[in-house]
């Protein structure tokens, strides 16, 4: 590949910004060509011709990217300037090894996962989006609860009063979902995870569903008097949608998924033991 979209996060500063210019140093020395963008993509800014997205930030600027890209059949390799890294692991110190192997077809491309949900509201479609990583159904104020119901395939599974429930991608298993308790997924798997996060029960176990598997959640009310937003829904960590009692969230896998560039040969497994066990591997 020779043709490349350089997404910047700019809040990042200017350490992103250089490393960009190295990026692109390097991408033009050996004859390619660069388009470069800060914060949101616009699709219609995008050259016809682009062969791949390397996008400079953390995790979250890679699930912004993969969200504005998600129609345009672009592999995205993250160069990392966050934290753990599960999508941008590439660090901002070899990036020129990344442009050579990028440049000379010496990579893997991985098709990750996406869900889709929609919200319906007195029999209407009021809101739908995508997700790469998760879809959190969450409460409305810090000492509230939410009421929820939970239906896979039209059977209702259970009930549940509490902070809220994650559905979760096999990538989106290293994020919210494991911090409330969900388990590690390979990222290669087609499977759903869903956990309820702080409920009022001693239910409390996480639910493994198949790909193809039909979840709604009925958000319920409580008591008669209460009005106003129920809960929120958030796609990827995004601005939450407001939801209302009676509003039935509908969640399934997505039709797009996003194409992921990885240059490391090492399994999940490996990396997710150097990822969350750094002090013990700083001694071996």
């Amino acid at each position: 590949m020779k043709r490349f979209l350089l997404i910047v996060n700019s809040i990042k500063g200017e350490a992103a910004f250089e490393v960009c210019r190295r990026i692109e140093n390097a991408i033009e020395s050996k004859g390619g060509s660069c388009h470069k963008t800060s914060g949101f993509v616009h699709k219609e800014d995008i050259p016809g011709d682009t062969e791949c997205a390397i996008v400079l930030g953390g995790d979250g600027t890679l699930l912004h990217a993969s969200k504005d890209l998600m129609d345009c059949d672009i592999p995205l390799i993250g160069v990392n300037f966050g934290h753990l890294g599960f999508l941008a692991d590439v660090d901002a110190d070899s990036v020129e090894q990344m442009v050579d192997r990028l440049m000379s077809d010496d990579y893997a491309v991985e098709e990750r996962m996406m869900l889709e949900a929609s919200v319906r509201r007195e029999g209407k479609e009021v809101f739908s989006d995508s997700a790469l990583n998760d879809i959190v159904i969450g409460r409305s104020g810090i000492m509230a609860v939410i009421d929820f119901k939970l239906f896979v395939n039209g059977i209702r599974l259970n009930s549940y009063k509490a902070d809220g429930i994650i559905a979760a991608t096999p990538t989106g298993s290293t994020a919210y979902s494991m911090s409330a308790g969900g388990p590690l997924v390979k990222p290669s798997a087609q499977l759903i995870v869903m956990t309820p996060v702080c409920p009022h029960t001693l239910n409390t176990r996480s639910i493994v569903l198949e790909k193809d598997d039909v979840i709604e959640i009925e958000i319920c009310q409580s008591k008669p008097a209460e009005t106003g937003e129920s809960g929120y829904v958030y796609f990827d960590g995004n601005i939450g949608t407001p939801l209302y009692s009676g509003d039935i969230i509908r969640i399934r896998k997505s039709k797009n998924c996003t194409k992921v560039i990885k240059l490391d040969s090492r399994s999940f497994l490996e990396v997710l033991r150097r990822k969350l066990n750094n002090n013990e591997d700083s001694q071996t």
